[in-house]
């Protein structure tokens, strides 16, 4: 079973790697061959070939609901509804669009369009818009991040700009929409955003300063709602029914065991309702559901099970999502933190294992952040020590329930008030944190001294006492692995996509030039976002 569902995963995962997606007769014929595997004993290589298969059609099936190539860069009268929650910004609104047509040419069915000083728009309403719509594109840098896949995973089949537009059927408001107005307009000693962040998973009201903290100190999994918050809530409810029955308060012709169970993923599912039901949410409940049906019948078959159910149901479900940095992070901090702790003799005090969680994955994580282009915050075991059990105890739960007491005069704006201030603190912490230590963008490493990293950061994770376990932090220098010289004579030019504007790196042996840094406008700096992090990545 566990070989059937590895090679099934590692199937899936291969699309990410393919330079091109196969022909439909490929396809035809991987599915094929991998039907006829199932029943020898090649049957591993079944379940791969057909993972594979289902992926690459799943790909093929996105790229063909992609704007057509003709109207790349046209304008067109269009009509669709606004779904999910629309973002407004210091230039306007941006907003997705599902099921759009046009009279004049076949659309795709969601797209991404922004409306630079356009009217308020609501989730549910019905928009005619003239809008110029663009492929699905992004900067094209050496190491920087693929935009195209992002919109890809999330099946955005184009993006554009709207010109005009006049709202065709207005509706009541989205409960998600009025829910977060709401929670923008209580005292919150200036934290609403973080608030509506935690709540509703709507992080686009942060302060460019808030998101530069939170990156620098490796906290943005804190105010983005992710598999920690789901585990938390339903950690609670979990929590809460043992405490009852081991104090003989739980009723005994109730089982407390599938109670707590079933409570806690009733509480997992309403706070990802809660919070969109977007994919990552959707991800982190499954997981959860997987773990709490492990907990409740099948421990006996180790932890490593759980994990593994869980991936290859992630990636049938979803066979994209493997496009996204984020699928790798989580899968990645709980595969090392199963490493790290399972199978362990001896018992730790739970301060003990907390702060070894900390390091545990910040050097676990390290290949992984590395290979998808993220910078290094080395002070996220300090800021994550602190900051994960104050958004545990004093942020989350008080905000989750001021919001559901919103209804209730005095009490729900009492509670999300104290959220607030603890929402303030945090950060006043975490921008003194990241003034003092900002994140480190490493150079690119070649695939050789990026493996022996992933060799050394696995075996610093080993037990104490385990022989050569302290080679592993000779491993991690090769982290500065040079770079070989420019050759003599010679000159290496790079032309960095800054969009409409131009940025030329000259390199030779001894000299660097820089030639612009690409525009900017507002707080949209090409050159801080695009053109610095592509020099550290290439080693200047």
């Amino acid at each position: 079973m566990r070989t059937g569902m590895f090679a099934l995963a590692l199937g899936l995962l291969c699309l990410g790697f393919l330079p091109v997606l196969p022909s439909v007769g490929w396809l035809l014929l991987l599915v094929l061959a991998g039907a006829c595997c199932l029943p020898t004993r090649l049957w591993p290589l079944g379940c791969f070939a057909l993972g594979l298969a289902w992926a690459c059609w799943s790909a093929q099936l996105a790229l063909n609901d992609r704007l057509e190539a003709g109207l790349d860069g046209r304008t067109l009268w269009l009509e669709g509804r606004v779904v999910g929650l629309p973002t407004r910004t210091a230039q306007g609104v941006r907003f997705e669009l599902q099921q759009a047509h046009s009279r004049r040419a076949e659309l795709p069915q969601r797209l991404q369009l922004s409306w630079f000083d356009g009217p308020p728009i609501r989730a549910g309403e019905s928009w005619r818009v003239a809008a110029t719509l663009q492929r699905p594109a992004g900067l094209l840098n050496p190491h920087g991040p693929d935009r195209a896949a992002q919109l890809l995973a999330r099946r955005i089949g184009a993006t554009g700009t709207v010109k005009a537009g006049d709202l065709t059927r207005a509706v009541a408001p989205d409960w998600r929409d009025a829910l977060r107005e709401r929670l923008l307009r209580v005292d919150a000693h200036g934290q609403q955003a973080g608030l509506a962040a935690l709540v509703l998973g709507d992080g686009a009201g942060l302060a460019r300063e808030q998101w530069q903290a939170l990156q620098a100190t490796g906290t943005v999994h804190l105010l983005v709602i992710s598999g920690q918050h789901i585990g938390l809530v339903a950690g609670m409810l979990y929590a809460l029914v043992a405490s009852l029955a081991r104090w003989g308060l739980w009723p005994r012709s109730w089982p407390w065991l599938p109670w707590a169970c079933g409570l806690a993923l009733v509480a997992a599912l309403a706070y990802g309702w809660l919070a969109g039901a977007g994919v990552p949410v959707q991800r982190a409940c499954l997981m959860l559901a997987v773990v709490l049906l492990w907990r409740l019948r099948f421990r006996q078959l180790g932890a490593l099970l759980p994990l593994l159910l869980a991936l290859t149901l992630v990636l049938l479900v979803d066979p994209l999502a493997a496009l996204l940095p984020g699928f790798w992070l989580s899968f990645a901090a709980v595969a090392i933190l199963i490493y790290s702790f399972a199978g362990r003799l001896g018992n730790w005090r739970p301060w003990q294992a907390w702060t070894r969680a900390q390091w545990v994955i910040a050097v676990g994580l390290l290949p992984v952040l590395l290979a998808t282009g993220l910078p290094v915050s080395l002070t996220a075991p300090m800021a994550n020590l602190l900051a994960v059990p104050w958004v545990s105890v004093a942020v989350l739960p008080p905000a989750l329930l001021g919001t559901l007491l919103l209804p209730v005069p005095g009490v729900g704006e009492g509670l999300l008030w104290l959220a607030g201030a603890a929402l303030h603190l945090l950060f006043a912490l975490l921008a003194w944190v990241a003034a003092w230590q900002p994140a480190w963008v490493p150079p690119a490493l070649p695939i050789g001294p990026w493996l022996l990293v992933c060799l050394g950061a696995l075996l610093l994770l080993l037990p104490g006492g385990v022989p050569l376990r302290s080679l592993g932090a000779v491993m991690l220098l090769a982290l500065w692995a040079p770079k070989p010289p420019v050759p003599h004579g010679q000159v290496e030019v790079w032309q960095l996509d800054v969009g409409q504007g131009l940025a030329v790196l000259l390199r030779t042996r001894h000299h660097t030039l820089l030639y612009d840094a690409g525009p900017a406008k507002g707080d949209f700096d090409l050159g801080e976002r695009v053109v610095l992090p592509t020099l550290r990545k290439l080693g200047v």
